[in-house]
């Protein structure tokens, strides 16, 4: 038997809240399935169990906040027999006591609530089913859950649903979608965790200018090859550019901890996005040393939709090893960021201008790109951070090889 505990999704998470389960006692899980959601400062996380094996006790009610590393619910191994979940009938008036002592379930799950509501309604309505939190997301927003197709067991409606309605009539009104979680809070945490950083993290700073010529003239033409939804941009290239870098400089691709520096064993760039409304996650790419452009651009634009629809998984906020923060696309020629702790490293991407460039004793336009680096003393110094830009731009220049 093995214990599902509240995962840490940053240096500054305390505790979240279990908002829903999205499995029962006895259902089979295998390690990655996401089995229940929980709610931060950062929005909504869906949290994935890492053990093969069965769910026994769920030890953590819907709604109740967890610390850090508090046991959620038990796994079982294959050969372990998960408690009982029936729900103890009523005996007939005169019937004496049961022979058997019914078997509870101490924790209430998904299921045994929603069979309460069903049991309580009148025959003739139709009840749908729905987790707590999707009913009281739904009653917050007037919300007839009749309207809404359930994605979780047996057809269930889960608070994602519910988002995801609300998110298509906004749409659809020409609006965007409003935030499920407190904005102020979040504003709150980011100050805390960004002020630790400045306070205990020695920031050393260096910036480069890229020629992006070569960069951009590969990518129309590898673009005018393939159909719209195909195509690249050119922040892919730079991914994969920062992500190739990091193996020949890998003291910048890592973590700060116990004062001592701990290398990655993957490059898994967190991405900074901004949220409508306000607000800022860096939820990660995995493996992007590893991957295709073509994989990571899809990757990349699914991650940044689920990030400002709110369905991240927990892996996504807690694997980054490195944070990657393009201002560019806000019209910003250069940014010096703070590294979020417990990484040591942040890389800053400016917008591309149109610059004077000196070549061969003429001078010509080129679109030029700022890339700066922010970075961690204690892990690495001057002469390593230049060589890491100085990496990138040359992996740039030849935009073929990535």
């Amino acid at each position: 038997m093995s214990e599902f505990l509240m995962p840490s999704l940053g240096a500054d998470m305390e505790e979240a809240t279990l908002v829903q389960w999205l499995v029962r006692p006895g259902d089979p899980v295998k390690h990655g399935d996401v089995i229940a959601v929980v709610e931060t400062t950062k929005g909504a996380i869906e949290i994935e169990v890492f053990d093969d094996g069965v769910v026994g006790e769920l030890l953590v009610r819907e709604g109740e906040k967890a610390p850090v590393g508090t046991p959620l619910a038990k796994i079982l191994s294959g050969t372990e027999q998960p408690p009982s979940t029936e729900v103890a009938k009523p005996q007939p008036k005169g019937a004496g006591p049961s022979q058997e002592a019914p078997q509870l379930d101490p924790k209430p799950h998904l299921d045994k609530e929603l069979q309460f509501e069903e049991q309580t309604q009148p025959k003739h309505e139709k009840v749908p089913r729905a987790s707590p939190a999707a009913r009281k997301r739904a009653a917050e927003l007037d919300i007839d859950l009749v309207t809404i197709t359930g994605s979780g067991p047996a057809g269930a409606v889960t608070l994602a649903d519910v988002e995801l309605e609300v998110e298509s009539a906004a749409k659809q009104l020409g609006g965007e979608l409003t935030g499920r979680f407190d904005r102020e809070a979040m504003r709150q945490t980011i100050a805390a965790a960004m002020a630790r950083s400045k306070r205990e993290i020695p920031h050393y700073y260096l910036a480069t200018t890229v020629d992006m010529r070569r960069a951009l003239a590969w990518l129309q033409d590898y673009n005018r090859k393939r159909d719209i939804k195909a195509r690249l941009s050119y922040l892919v290239l730079t991914l994969k550019a920062i992500a190739l870098a990091l193996r020949k400089v890998p003291e910048l691709n890592g973590f700060y901890t116990d004062n001592a520096f701990h290398p990655a064993k993957s490059v898994n760039i967190g991405m900074a996005v901004s949220l409508r409304g306000g607000g800022l996650i860096a939820p990660s790419l995995g493996q992007v040393d590893q991957s295709p452009l073509e994989n990571i651009m899809i990757r990349m634009n699914d991650l940044i939709e689920r990030t400002r629809r709110g369905t991240l998984r927990a892996t996504e906020l807690s694997s980054g090893t490195i944070t990657l923060s393009n201002m560019g696309e806000r019209g910003v020629e250069t940014l010096f960021g703070v590294i979020t702790p417990p990484q040591v490293a942040l890389v800053g991407l400016g917008k591309l201008v149109d610059r004077p460039l000196a070549e061969n004793g003429q001078v010509i336009v080129s679109p030029q790109m700022q890339i700066t680096l922010s970075a961690d003393h204690r892990a690495s110094d001057g002469h390593r951070g230049a060589m890491f830009l100085n990496t990138v731009d040359n992996l740039l220049q030849t935009p073929e090889g990535l």
